[in-house]
C-alpha cells in the first residue's frame, strides 16, 4: 500500500508572492498617517493578522486611533489589496511551485491550503490551481492566528491524517513555530537564517527534487 501524507501550504510567500501587494496596500495607509512605511517594516508583519499588522503600524507612527479609524483603515487596506489582485494569472505562481503539487498529486498524496489570507480562494481560482488543492483553510475559517496552529491543525483533521504524517510549507517564522507546536513536519522556504527552526530549508521549490518529496512521502 502506498503511503499517504498531507502537505499543507501556506499561501503568501510559498505559493504566490501577494506580499508586494499587502505592502502597497499597507504603505497607502501608512503614508495618509504621515507614517514612512518601508520594506524592512514590512517583514514585522509576515504571517500576522490583518488587525495586528495595522496596530504595529501604527505603533510605528506613534499614531493613536479610535476603533472607528481601525476599521474604517481596516476595510480601505483589504479594497487596495483586492484592487491589486484584479490581474492577477498563473504568473504570479512562484518558481518550482507547479513542479511540486503536480509530483504530489501524481503520487496521490492529499494537499491543503493553511493560510491566515481570506482571499486564498479567489487567488488560487485566478492563478488556476485551485483543483490541486483538496482542502483550503483559509482566515475566514480559523479565529487564532499563528504561531497558534489552529489553521494547519484544522487541515490536517479535513485530511484526515495525523499530525505526525503532516508536511507544512511555511515563510514565516510565525508559520514555522505553528507547525512545530502542532508536532507537524515544518519546511521553511525562503532565507534559511529567518527560518533557522524549521525542519529544511529551501530557497525557493526550485531547490527540490523529487528524491526529497519521496524521502517526506515515505518517511
Amino acid at each position: 500500500m502506498e503511503k499517504r501524507k498531507g502537505f499543507i501550504f501556506d499561501l503568501d510567500g510559498v505559493i504566490v508572492d501577494t506580499a508586494k501587494y499587502h505592502f502597497l496596500a499597507w504603505k497607502k495607509i501608512a503614508s495618509g498617517l504621515g507614517i514612512d512605511f518601508t520594506l524592512e517594516h514590512n517583514e514585522l508583519l509576515k504571517g500576522v493578522s490583518r488587525v495586528r499588522s495595522l496596530d504595529i503600524i501604527l505603533e510605528l507612527g506613534n499614531v493613536e486611533a479610535s476603533q472607528e479609524d481601525k476599521d474604517k483603515w481596516l476595510i480601505q487596506k483589504n479594497e487596495d489589496y483586492l484592487s491589486y489582485l484584479v490581474d492577477m494569472n498563473e504568473t504570479e505562481i512562484l518558481p518550482g511551485v507547479m513542479k511540486v503539487l503536480k509530483f504530489l498529486k501524481q503520487n496521490n498524496q492529499p494537499i491543503a491550503l493553511g493560510s491566515a489570507s481570506k482571499n486564498a480562494r479567489p487567488i488560487l481560482e485566478k492563478t488556476g490551481i485551485l483543483p490541486f488543492f483538496d482542502v483550503i483553510v483559509d482566515g475566514n475559517d480559523v479565529v487564532n492566528a499563528k504561531p497558534d496552529p489552529e489553521v494547519f491543525l484544522h487541515a490536517a483533521r479535513l485530511l484526515n491524517v495525523t499530525n505526525e504524517d503532516s508536511i507544512v510549507f511555511e515563510d514565516s517564522v510565525a508559520g514555522i513555530q505553528a507547525a512545530n507546536i502542532a508536532k507537524m513536519m515544518s519546511i521553511g522556504i525562503g532565507h534559511e537564517e529567518t527560518l533557522h527552526e524549521a525542519q529544511y530549508n529551501f530557497k525557493d521549490f526550485t531547490e527540490m527534487n523529487s528524491t526529497f518529496l519521496e524521502l517526506l512521502i515515505n518517511k
